[in-house]
């Protein structure tokens, strides 16, 4: 319930305290005077764009504050919200500001807190329900229509659920789009990859072969050099012609000198040791050298094999690596991405499975959607007329017209038929109205009379309301387009609601003032050349003069008119 309100410094508002009763609290006053100001102050607390115009003249800012007592019903939601944006918790009253500073830094407060606008926003979604002056021409939008009679048919359980399936889906076919979307060109690098890969592991490389290939090239290439070399060797060591002598023929007259030359002077017995060493090491180097020229064999077999051994690994490592690991390496990473696209073809496959078992899910949520917004528009509607008799349209008749769009790539929804789809719902929503008989049903856009519109809007809220779980309701001026009689009725109907809401309403019309529980007076003075907005409360005498004033002036005739309006109110106040 809306306790207090304070604004300073906004429009024609220098500085105004107001303090408000639970039921029906009305506003009247002379147009201009700051009814729909004191409005738009609330308005822009709980969220509505603050503008730089809305600031008085000569303030560089201007503030609005409201105390509010947390309603039952939604207390629990209210305190969760406030302590999870560490805002305290548990209080019984609420205190909110908002201030719009001309250096364009504006401030939001929650109990002295500073906030986010949307933590002000959010609040008023569970504190206070807004209906300004032009709230009547969202009815003449139809995309406004599936909104309004969810929330008469209270679908907000069964629509989260069907949108929970609506995002999972969005999700499964967002991915299935992008993998399709590169499936093609996944092909072509998947061919790409397969050759690579098997190109690679067709020539079952080892680290460090290609070291050795290159030493047994070498020696391939030149075995008959090689040969050579060994044989003039072995011919200076043990085969030299018969006039030349060998090496070791040399060695052993050497030898022979050298025992002789020990046996007289045996202090060199140790150089007879040498040289029978490197005797025999010479011996071992000959025998040695035969054996590798045995293994030398010219083989043009194995050279061509050895070559295109070694050319295949250089070809290989143009493609794909300077080194054998770094080949391997690429073999790897070939492979592993070789092993994503088979795996995207599996996932594409997987989610076109899962995408057919959502749209199912979907469809069948979105039946139960229908069907249940199908039972509320009959509800609906029959309280409706109920509500438009009572306002002097006692002939017109209101519809609810569902709009379903058959398509190929929809939900399924039985008989081998499918439907369009949408975040909400499978159905499009427009109201129907048919003011007299005969004239057939028609949508609300054409509906000519104003006042006939606003009957119609005042109904619906009538009945929308009685759904809400939102304490405080404001009317700005809904007794638009109405006149005297039918403003009773309205009159009748909001006080009637105030024994369940707090509501407060901004009207011209006596007979519906008549009815308030409290009555506020907005007027306008001059005060050193400045305008101001004022508020008086009216009781007794001044609330009579007051009817009389918006009768048409005060005189003894309008004033005895507005006794009677009074009194007729009172009436059906006890009633209720």
């Amino acid at each position: 319930m809306l306790v207090e309100l304070k604004i300073k410094n906004f429009a024609i508002i220098n500085e105004l305290e107001l303090e408000f009763k639970p039921g029906l609290v009305v506003f009247t006053g002379e147009t201009g005077a700051g009814k729909s100001i004191i409005m738009g102050a609330l308005s822009m607390l709980f969220g509505t764009r603050a503008d730089m115009t809305d600031l008085r003249s000569g303030a560089d800012w201007a503030s609005v504050e409201a105390i509010f007592r947390i309603p039952d019903k939604v207390r629990e939601v209210v305190d969760s919200l406030l302590v999870e944006e560490a805002l305290s918790g548990g209080e019984e009253y609420l205190t909110l500001g908002r201030e719009l500073r001309r250096d364009k830094q504006n401030v939001a407060r929650v109990n002295g807190h500073r906030v986010s606008v949307s933590i002000l926003v959010e609040l008023g979604r569970y504190l206070i329900d807004i209906h300004g002056q032009s709230d009547h021409l969202s009815l003449m939008q139809v995309h406004q229509h599936k909104g309004l009679l969810d929330r008469y048919a209270n679908v907000g359980k069964i629509l989260k659920s069907y949108q929970e399936t609506y995002q999972e889906l969005q999700k499964v076919q967002r991915e299935l789009d992008g993998l399709q979307k590169v499936e093609q060109d996944a092909a072509r690098r998947s061919e790409l990859l397969s050759y690579q890969l098997g190109e690679i592991e067709a020539a079952n490389l080892i680290v460090g072969e290609d070291d050795e290939l290159k030493y047994e090239h070498k020696r391939l290439a030149n075995s008959e050099k090689l040969a050579e070399l060994c044989q003039a060797t072995l011919v200076i060591l043990d085969d030299a012609p018969p006039d030349q002598p060998t090496v070791m023929e040399l060695l052993g007259q050497t030898v022979s000198d050298i025992k002789n030359l020990a046996s007289i002077d045996p202090s060199q017995a140790s150089l007879d040791e040498k040289i029978q060493g490197l005797t025999e090491e010479i011996a071992e180097f000959g025998q040695d050298l035969r054996t590798y020229m045995e293994t030398l064999e010219f083989d043009p077999a194995q050279l061509k094999k050895v070559e295109e051994r070694l050319n295949l690994i250089r070809s290989l490592k143009r493609k794909y690596g300077q080194t054998i690991p770094e080949i391997l390496e690429f073999a790897e990473k070939a492979s592993a991405e070789l092993e994503t696209y088979v795996n995207s073809s599996t996932r594409i496959a997987e989610l076109e499975i899962l995408e057919n078992k959502l749209l199912i899910e979907l469809g069948q949520k979105g039946q139960r959607l229908t069907q249940q917004r199908k039972t509320g528009a009959e509800k609906m509607a029959a309280a409706l007329e109920i509500e438009l008799k009572d306002l002097r349209m006692d002939q017109a008749r209101f519809r609810v017209d569902f709009i379903q769009s058959p398509d190929p790539d929809g939900v399924p929804v039985g008989e081998g038929r499918r439907l369009a789809y949408t975040r909400s719902g499978l159905e499009e929503i427009e109201f129907l109205i048919e003011t007299n008989p005969g004239e057939g049903f028609k949508p609300l856009a054409r509906v000519a009379s104003g006042g006939e519109t606003s009957r119609l809007m005042l109904a619906l809220k009538q009945v929308l309301v009685k759904a809400d779980s939102i304490f405080t309701l404001v009317f700005d001026e809904i007794d638009q387009g109405i006149g005297g009689r039918v403003g009773a009725i309205v009159g009748y109907k909001l006080r009637k609601l105030a024994t369940q809401h707090q509501v407060i309403c901004i009207t011209h019309l006596p007979q519906l003032a008549g009815f308030g529980g409290q009555h506020l007076h907005v007027q306008k003075r001059i005060e050193n050349g400045r305008t101001l907005t004022q508020v008086h409360p009216l009781t007794g005498e001044e609330r009579v003069n007051e009817l009389a004033q918006m009768l048409g002036g005060i005189s003894e005739a309008n004033k005895k008119s507005a006794q009677d309006i009074l009194e007729s109110s009172n009436q059906l106040i006890k009633s209720l």
